[in-house]
C-alpha cells in the first residue's frame, strides 16, 4: 500500500511538469506589522482564476504569459491591486495589506468584501479572528479562545466548570487542538473556566468540523488549528490587562528589523493572593493560581527561507495545603523551517515536542501520604509540501512520525512509614502517516479537493500484553493471560487507510453547494466516566485490547451571500458519523491506578447526525451572528442499555448561539453573547431496595442516560471604553488603553451541572417509608459582574 501511495505522488509530480506558463508567487502581509496573513486571496481580474493564501501566508499561482490586473484582499483590510507582468518570466510579488483604518498612496484601493465562504471548497469550518473573540462577553471579563468557539454551530460543552469543548457529537477527547501545530492534551485552566491560549499571542483560530483535509489526522471529532502571532517585525510595542482573576503582559518587536522578529507573553491569576490576609489556610501553604509563558521568534533568512520556533508553559496548581493538592500543565516547543525550493514548489519542515503532565497528592503527614502522577509525552518530525502545477491543480504531500511515551501511573503511598510503589508501567508508541492530496478546479463551476493519508501505529516494549475473558457482557472482564515483551519488541500493530473528499459546485456568483466525507483513525484515547472531563484524566494508547477508534463522516451544505455588498452570509449544513471502536464503560469502573483498567472497557457503536444553520452579518455597526444546531448523539455498546442505543453525555437536541456586536460613532462599543441548550442526558435510578435504614439506589436494566436535566440558558454583556486617541494636538497618541465592563450571566440563571439523589439526615421513624431527595449542582448561579483595564503601546 505505501509502495500506490509513492507511486501516486511521483505520478502527481510528473503531471506538474506539463505546467506552462509564468508563476507569480509570495507572501502577504499585514502592512502595519508584517505578520503574514493566512487564507488571504488573490484574483486575476476578469477571470475566475486565483489563488489562497496558505498557513504561512504564501501564495502561488502560474498563469500563461501575459499582463494581469491582480487583486489582493483579506477581510478587515484594504484590497490592493497591482499590474504584474508574466510576459517574460516569473514573479515574486510580496504585498503588505493596510487595515481598514489606514490609507495607501500610488495604488489602487477597492473595499469589496471576502466571499470564501462562498467561493472556497472548505465546508463544516469556522475561522475566528482574534479581534473578535476580544470583543465577545466572557466569564470575569477575560477574552478566550475555547469559551468563543463554543458559540459557533455544532459546537457545545456540558457545562459550566466542564474542560474543554464537543464537536458534532465527538467526546473531548476526540479534538486534535494544535498549537503552531504541537497537540495540546489538555486546553483549560482553573477546571475549564479558561483556556491554555493566550488571546494576545493568538493570530488565528480555525474549526474543522468535517470534510478535514488529508494533512490532519489522529482524531475523528475535529482539528482546531490555533497559530501564534510571529510578533511586529518594524516597531516594539506591548499590551496587556489587569482584570479581576488575572493580569497578563505582552511584549513584542524586531530583533533586525523587517528581519527577524519575536513575541513574548505571560499571564498569572492572583486569587490567592489578594485572599491570602483573609483566608488563613493560605497562610499553610495552600493555593489556587495558574499562570502561562507563550514565546515565538522567527528569523527570514532570505526569500526563499524562513525559521519559526515557537513554546508554551502553563501549570496549574490547587494546593490544600503545602503537602497536599493537585496539579497539571502542558508545555510545547515547535521548530519549523520553510523552504520555497522554487516559485511553485513550497516545502514546511516542522519538529515538535509536546508534554502533559499532571498530578494528586495527599496525607497527613510523611508517615501517611500518597502521591501520583501521570504523563503523555511525544516528539514528532513532519515534512509537507505544496505544488502549485497550475490554477486548476495544486497538490500537497508529506508525512510523520511520532514517538509517544505514556506514564499511566507514577504513584507511590507511605502507610505508618511503610513505603508501597503503586506505579504501572509506561507505554512506548510510534505512529506514522503519510498523505497526498489534490485540489483541483474544473470549467468555472466544480472545484474538487480528494485525497489519502495511511496511518500506522506500533505499540513497543518493554510490557506485558493482557488477554481477557469473555464474561456476561457490561461486567469486568476476567484476566486469562500475560505476556511480557522485551524493550523494542513490536506488541501490536494496526494500519488505517483513510480517504478524504470535497466537492463545491458554484450555482452562481452568491451560492453554492458543497460536499464531503472522510475517514479518520484515532490510536490513542482519553480514559473517563466522569460527568465531565477533567484534567486527573489519563490518556492511554490502543493495544490488544483497545482498537482505534475509527470515524466515518459525510456532510452536505448550501452556503448563500445576501446583501449589495456582500456582506450577509447564510449557511445550511447536515452531517452523519458514524464512529467504530468508541470506548465506554462498565458500572463501577476503575480507572485510575489500575493495571487491568483494559478489563473494564467496553467497545461499541456510535452515530451522530444533524442540521447546523448559521446567519452573519461582517459589515456596519452592527455585527454577529445566530446560528441554531438540530442533533443527535448516540452509542450502542453490548452488555449497557440492554444493548439497546442510548444518548451519550453530549447529546443536545437543541443548540441555539447569538453573538453581536454594536459600535457607536463615539469610543463605546457594546457586546451580547446569548446561548440555549436542550439539557444533557444523564442517568438516575430507576428504583431502590433496602438494606436496614437505608435506601440503596437502583438502575434496572442497566439503563445510561435514560433522562435529561435541565435546559441550560444564559446571558452575557459586555461594553468597551476606549480612551482617546488623540492629544490635544491632535496627533495619534502612542499608548492607548480601555476599559472593559462586563456580566456573565445577567439574569442569574442557576443553570444545573447535575443532579443527584441522597437519603435525608434524619433518622427514619419505624414503618414509615424512607425519605430521599434530589439535589442540583449549579457551579455559577449567580451574576457575575467583572472590570478589566487593558493598554497598548
Amino acid at each position: 500500500m505505501k509502495r500506490l501511495i509513492l507511486a501516486t505522488m511521483l505520478s502527481f509530480l510528473i503531471l506538474s511538469v506539463r505546467g506552462q506558463g509564468y508563476t507569480m508567487s509570495g507572501y502577504l502581509k499585514d502592512a502595519s506589522n508584517g505578520e503574514t496573513l493566512i487564507g488571504a486571496t488573490v484574483l486575476i481580474k476578469g477571470t475566475t482564476q486565483g489563488a489562497i493564501t496558505n498557513v504561512y501566508g504564501f501564495y502561488s499561482l502560474t498563469l500563461p504569459a501575459d499582463t494581469y490586473e491582480v487583486e489582493f484582499r483579506y477581510i478587515g483590510f484594504i484590497s490592493v491591486e497591482q499590474t504584474v507582468d508574466l510576459t517574460s518570466g516569473n514573479q515574486r510579488v510580496d504585498i503588505e495589506l493596510p487595515e481598514e483604518s489606514q490609507q495607501l498612496d500610488e495604488i489602487v484601493i477597492s473595499a469589496e468584501p471576502e466571499d470564501i465562504n462562498v467561493s472556497g471548497i472548505q465546508m463544516s469550518s469556522n475561522k475566528l479572528d482574534i479581534q473578535t473573540i476580544q470583543k465577545m462577553p466572557s466569564f470575569m471579563g477575560e477574552s478566550d479562545v475555547i469559551k468563543s468557539i463554543q458559540f459557533l454551530p455544532g459546537v457545545s460543552t456540558v457545562g459550566e466548570g466542564a474542560s474543554g469543548f464537543n464537536v458534532r457529537g465527538g467526546s473531548v477527547g476526540q479534538n486534535m487542538i494544535l498549537l503552531d501545530e504541537a497537540p495540546v492534551y489538555n486546553s483549560s485552566h482553573c477546571l475549564g473556566f479558561f483556556s491554555v491560549f493566550n488571546p494576545d499571542a493568538v493570530k488565528d483560530v480555525n474549526l474543522i468540523k468535517g470534510g478535514i483535509p488529508a494533512r490532519y489526522g489522529g482524531r475523528i471529532a475535529s482539528v482546531l488549528d490555533i497559530r501564534m502571532k510571529e510578533g511586529n517585525s518594524k516597531e516594539f510595542t506591548a499590551e496587556g490587562g489587569i482584570g479581576t482573576i488575572f493580569s497578563r503582559f505582552a511584549v513584542e518587536g524586531p530583533i533586525a528589523k523587517e528581519k527577524a522578529s519575536f513575541i513574548l507573553a505571560g499571564r498569572r491569576s492572583y486569587i490567592d493572593i489578594i485572599a491570602k490576609p483573609f483566608v488563613e489556610e493560605l497562610d499553610n501553604g495552600a493555593g489556587l493560581n495558574f499562570y502561562d509563558l507563550t514565546l515565538k521568534t522567527n528569523w527570514n533568512i532570505n526569500e526563499n527561507n524562513r525559521v519559526y520556533l515557537s513554546g508554551y508553559w502553563g501549570k496549574d496548581n490547587f494546593n490544600f495545603d503545602e503537602d497536599q493538592g493537585f496539579s497539571w500543565g502542558n508545555r510545547t516547543a515547535t521548530l519549523r523551517w520553510n523552504h520555497i525550493f522554487n516559485e511553485r514548489l513550497f516545502s514546511n519542515f516542522t519538529i515538535y515536542t509536546s508534554d502533559y503532565k499532571y498530578l494528586l497528592a495527599f496525607g497527613e503527614d510523611q508517615d501517611n501520604e500518597f502521591d501520583w502522577s501521570s504523563r503523555v509525552k511525544n516528539f514528532s518530525f513532519k515534512p509537507e509540501f505544496t505544488f502549485f502545477i497550475n490554477p486548476e491543480n495544486e497538490i500537497s504531500f508529506g508525512g510523520e512520525t511520532l514517538y509517544f511515551s505514556f506514564e499511566p501511573a507514577n504513584a507511590s503511598g507511605v502507610s505508618e512509614g511503610e513505603i508501597i510503589d503503586f506505579s504501572l508501567e509506561q507505554k512506548h508508541v510510534i505512529e506514522s502517516t503519510t498523505f497526498v492530496s489534490n485540489n483541483q478546479k474544473i470549467g468555472n463551476n466544480v472545484e474538487l479537493e480528494y485525497g489519502v493519508r495511511l496511518s500506522s501505529f506500533a505499540l513497543l516494549g518493554s510490557g506485558k500484553s493482557i488477554t481477557y475473558g469473555d464474561t456476561t457482557p457490561g461486567t469486568r472482564k476476567p484476566v486469562v493471560g500475560v505476556e511480557s515483551h522485551n524493550k523494542g519488541d513490536l506488541m501490536q500493530s494496526y494500519h488505517n487507510l483513510e480517504p478524504r473528499f470535497a466537492m463545491k459546485y458554484q450555482l452562481n456568483d452568491y451560492s453554492s453547494l458543497k460536499a464531503s466525507y472522510n475517514k479518520t483513525s484515532q490510536y490513542i484515547h482519553l480514559i473517563s466516566n466522569t460527568t465531565a472531563s477533567n484534567p486527573l484524566d489519563v490518556w492511554t494508547p490502543s493495544s490488544n485490547n483497545i482498537k482505534p477508534q475509527i470515524g466515518h463522516q459525510i456532510a452536505l451544505g448550501w452556503f448563500r451571500n445576501f446583501g449589495p455588498d456582500n456582506n450577509l452570509e447564510l449557511s445550511a449544513e447536515t452531517y452523519y458519523r458514524k464512529t467504530l471502536n468508541q470506548i465506554d464503560y462498565i458500572n463501577g469502573a476503575d480507572l485510575l491506578i489500575n493495571e487491568y483498567l483494559e478489563g473494564d472497557l467496553l467497545s461499541g457503536e456510535g452515530r451522530a447526525y444533524g442540521l447546523e444553520i448559521i446567519a452573519k452579518k461582517n459589515t456596519g455597526k452592527f455585527t454577529g451572528w445566530v446560528s441554531y444546531t438540530l442533533a443527535k448523539t448516540e452509542l450502542k455498546v453490548d452488555g449497557i442499555n440492554n444493548d439497546n442505543w442510548y444518548d451519550t453525555r453530549y447529546d443536545q437536541r437543541h443548540n441555539f448561539k447569538a453573538a453581536v456586536f454594536y459600535d457607536t460613532e463615539n469610543r463605546w462599543s457594546f457586546s451580547a453573547n446569548f446561548s440555549f441548550l436542550t439539557g444533557t442526558p444523564t442517568t438516575f435510578p430507576t428504583s431502590r431496595y433496602y438494606v436496614g435504614d437505608y435506601a440503596v439506589p437502583h438502575v434496572a436494566g442497566n439503563e445510561r442516560n435514560g433522562f435529561r436535566i435541565p435546559n441550560y440558558h444564559r446571558l452575557d454583556l459586555s461594553a468597551t471604553l476606549q480612551g482617546k486617541t488623540l492629544n490635544k494636538k491632535g496627533e495619534l497618541k502612542k499608548y492607548h488603553s480601555y476599559w472593559v465592563f462586563s456580566i456573565y450571566n445577567v439574569y442569574g440563571k442557576q443553570n444545573p451541572f447535575s443532579i443527584y439523589f441522597s437519603q435525608d439526615n434524619d433518622a427514619p421513624i419505624s414503618g414509615d417509608p424512607i425519605s430521599t431527595q434530589a439535589t442540583q449542582v449549579s457551579i455559577i448561579g449567580t451574576m457575575m459582574p467583572a472590570i478589566s483595564y487593558n493598554f497598548k503601546f
